[in-house]
């Protein structure tokens, strides 16, 4: 049985990975999933007004949680098991990171993400993730992006 690890920030365009990762199961893929979430790591003020590390690491555990809540029903509904990884760090390597630790086939991400510089470095971490990836990386556009395409086409094939 296929492992497959999708990066989820908690945004709708990475739920795309998700319902990508169902549509491959509807079709027969034996898979599990394994939901994964990168936490940024503290700022300096957070450590000097914290003074806690284990509340920082606690909060960034949790916020990951949160953040996979989506995801997770959506895998719920459909019966696939899964299991949930958050890591703290730079996104792409603590991505491949997790990838190796889990044991993972193959990697499921959404094109953009909802990262503080996203419009700067626009896909930069799914662009990362494969090129360091020891396994396949499979980049999911937007279901936007592709609903316009489906629609321009049958426009066309209509005049």
């Amino acid at each position: 049985m296929l492992k497959i690890l999708i990066a989820v920030d908690g945004s709708e365009l990475s739920l795309d990975g998700v319902h990508h990762a169902l549509t491959l199961v509807r079709q027969g893929l034996q898979a599990t999933m394994v939901l994964a979430n990168v936490q940024e790591p503290a700022t300096l003020y957070e450590l000097v007004t914290t003074r806690d590390p284990d509340l920082i690491a606690a909060a960034s555990l949790e916020a990951g949680e949160h953040l996979m809540a989506p995801a997770r029903a959506l895998l719920d509904a459909a019966g696939v098991a899964y299991e949930t990884d958050v890591g703290v760090g730079d996104v792409a390597h603590t991505l491949v990171d997790m990838i190796e630790r889990s044991g993972c086939d193959m990697v499921i991400i959404g094109a953009k993400g909802q990262g503080a510089i996203t419009s700067a470095l626009l896909g930069s971490v799914s662009h990362e993730v494969a090129h360091a990836s020891p396994v396949p990386v499979t980049i999911v556009k937007h279901a936007e992006v592709l609903e316009g395409a489906d629609s321009d086409v049958a426009e066309g094939a209509e005049v």
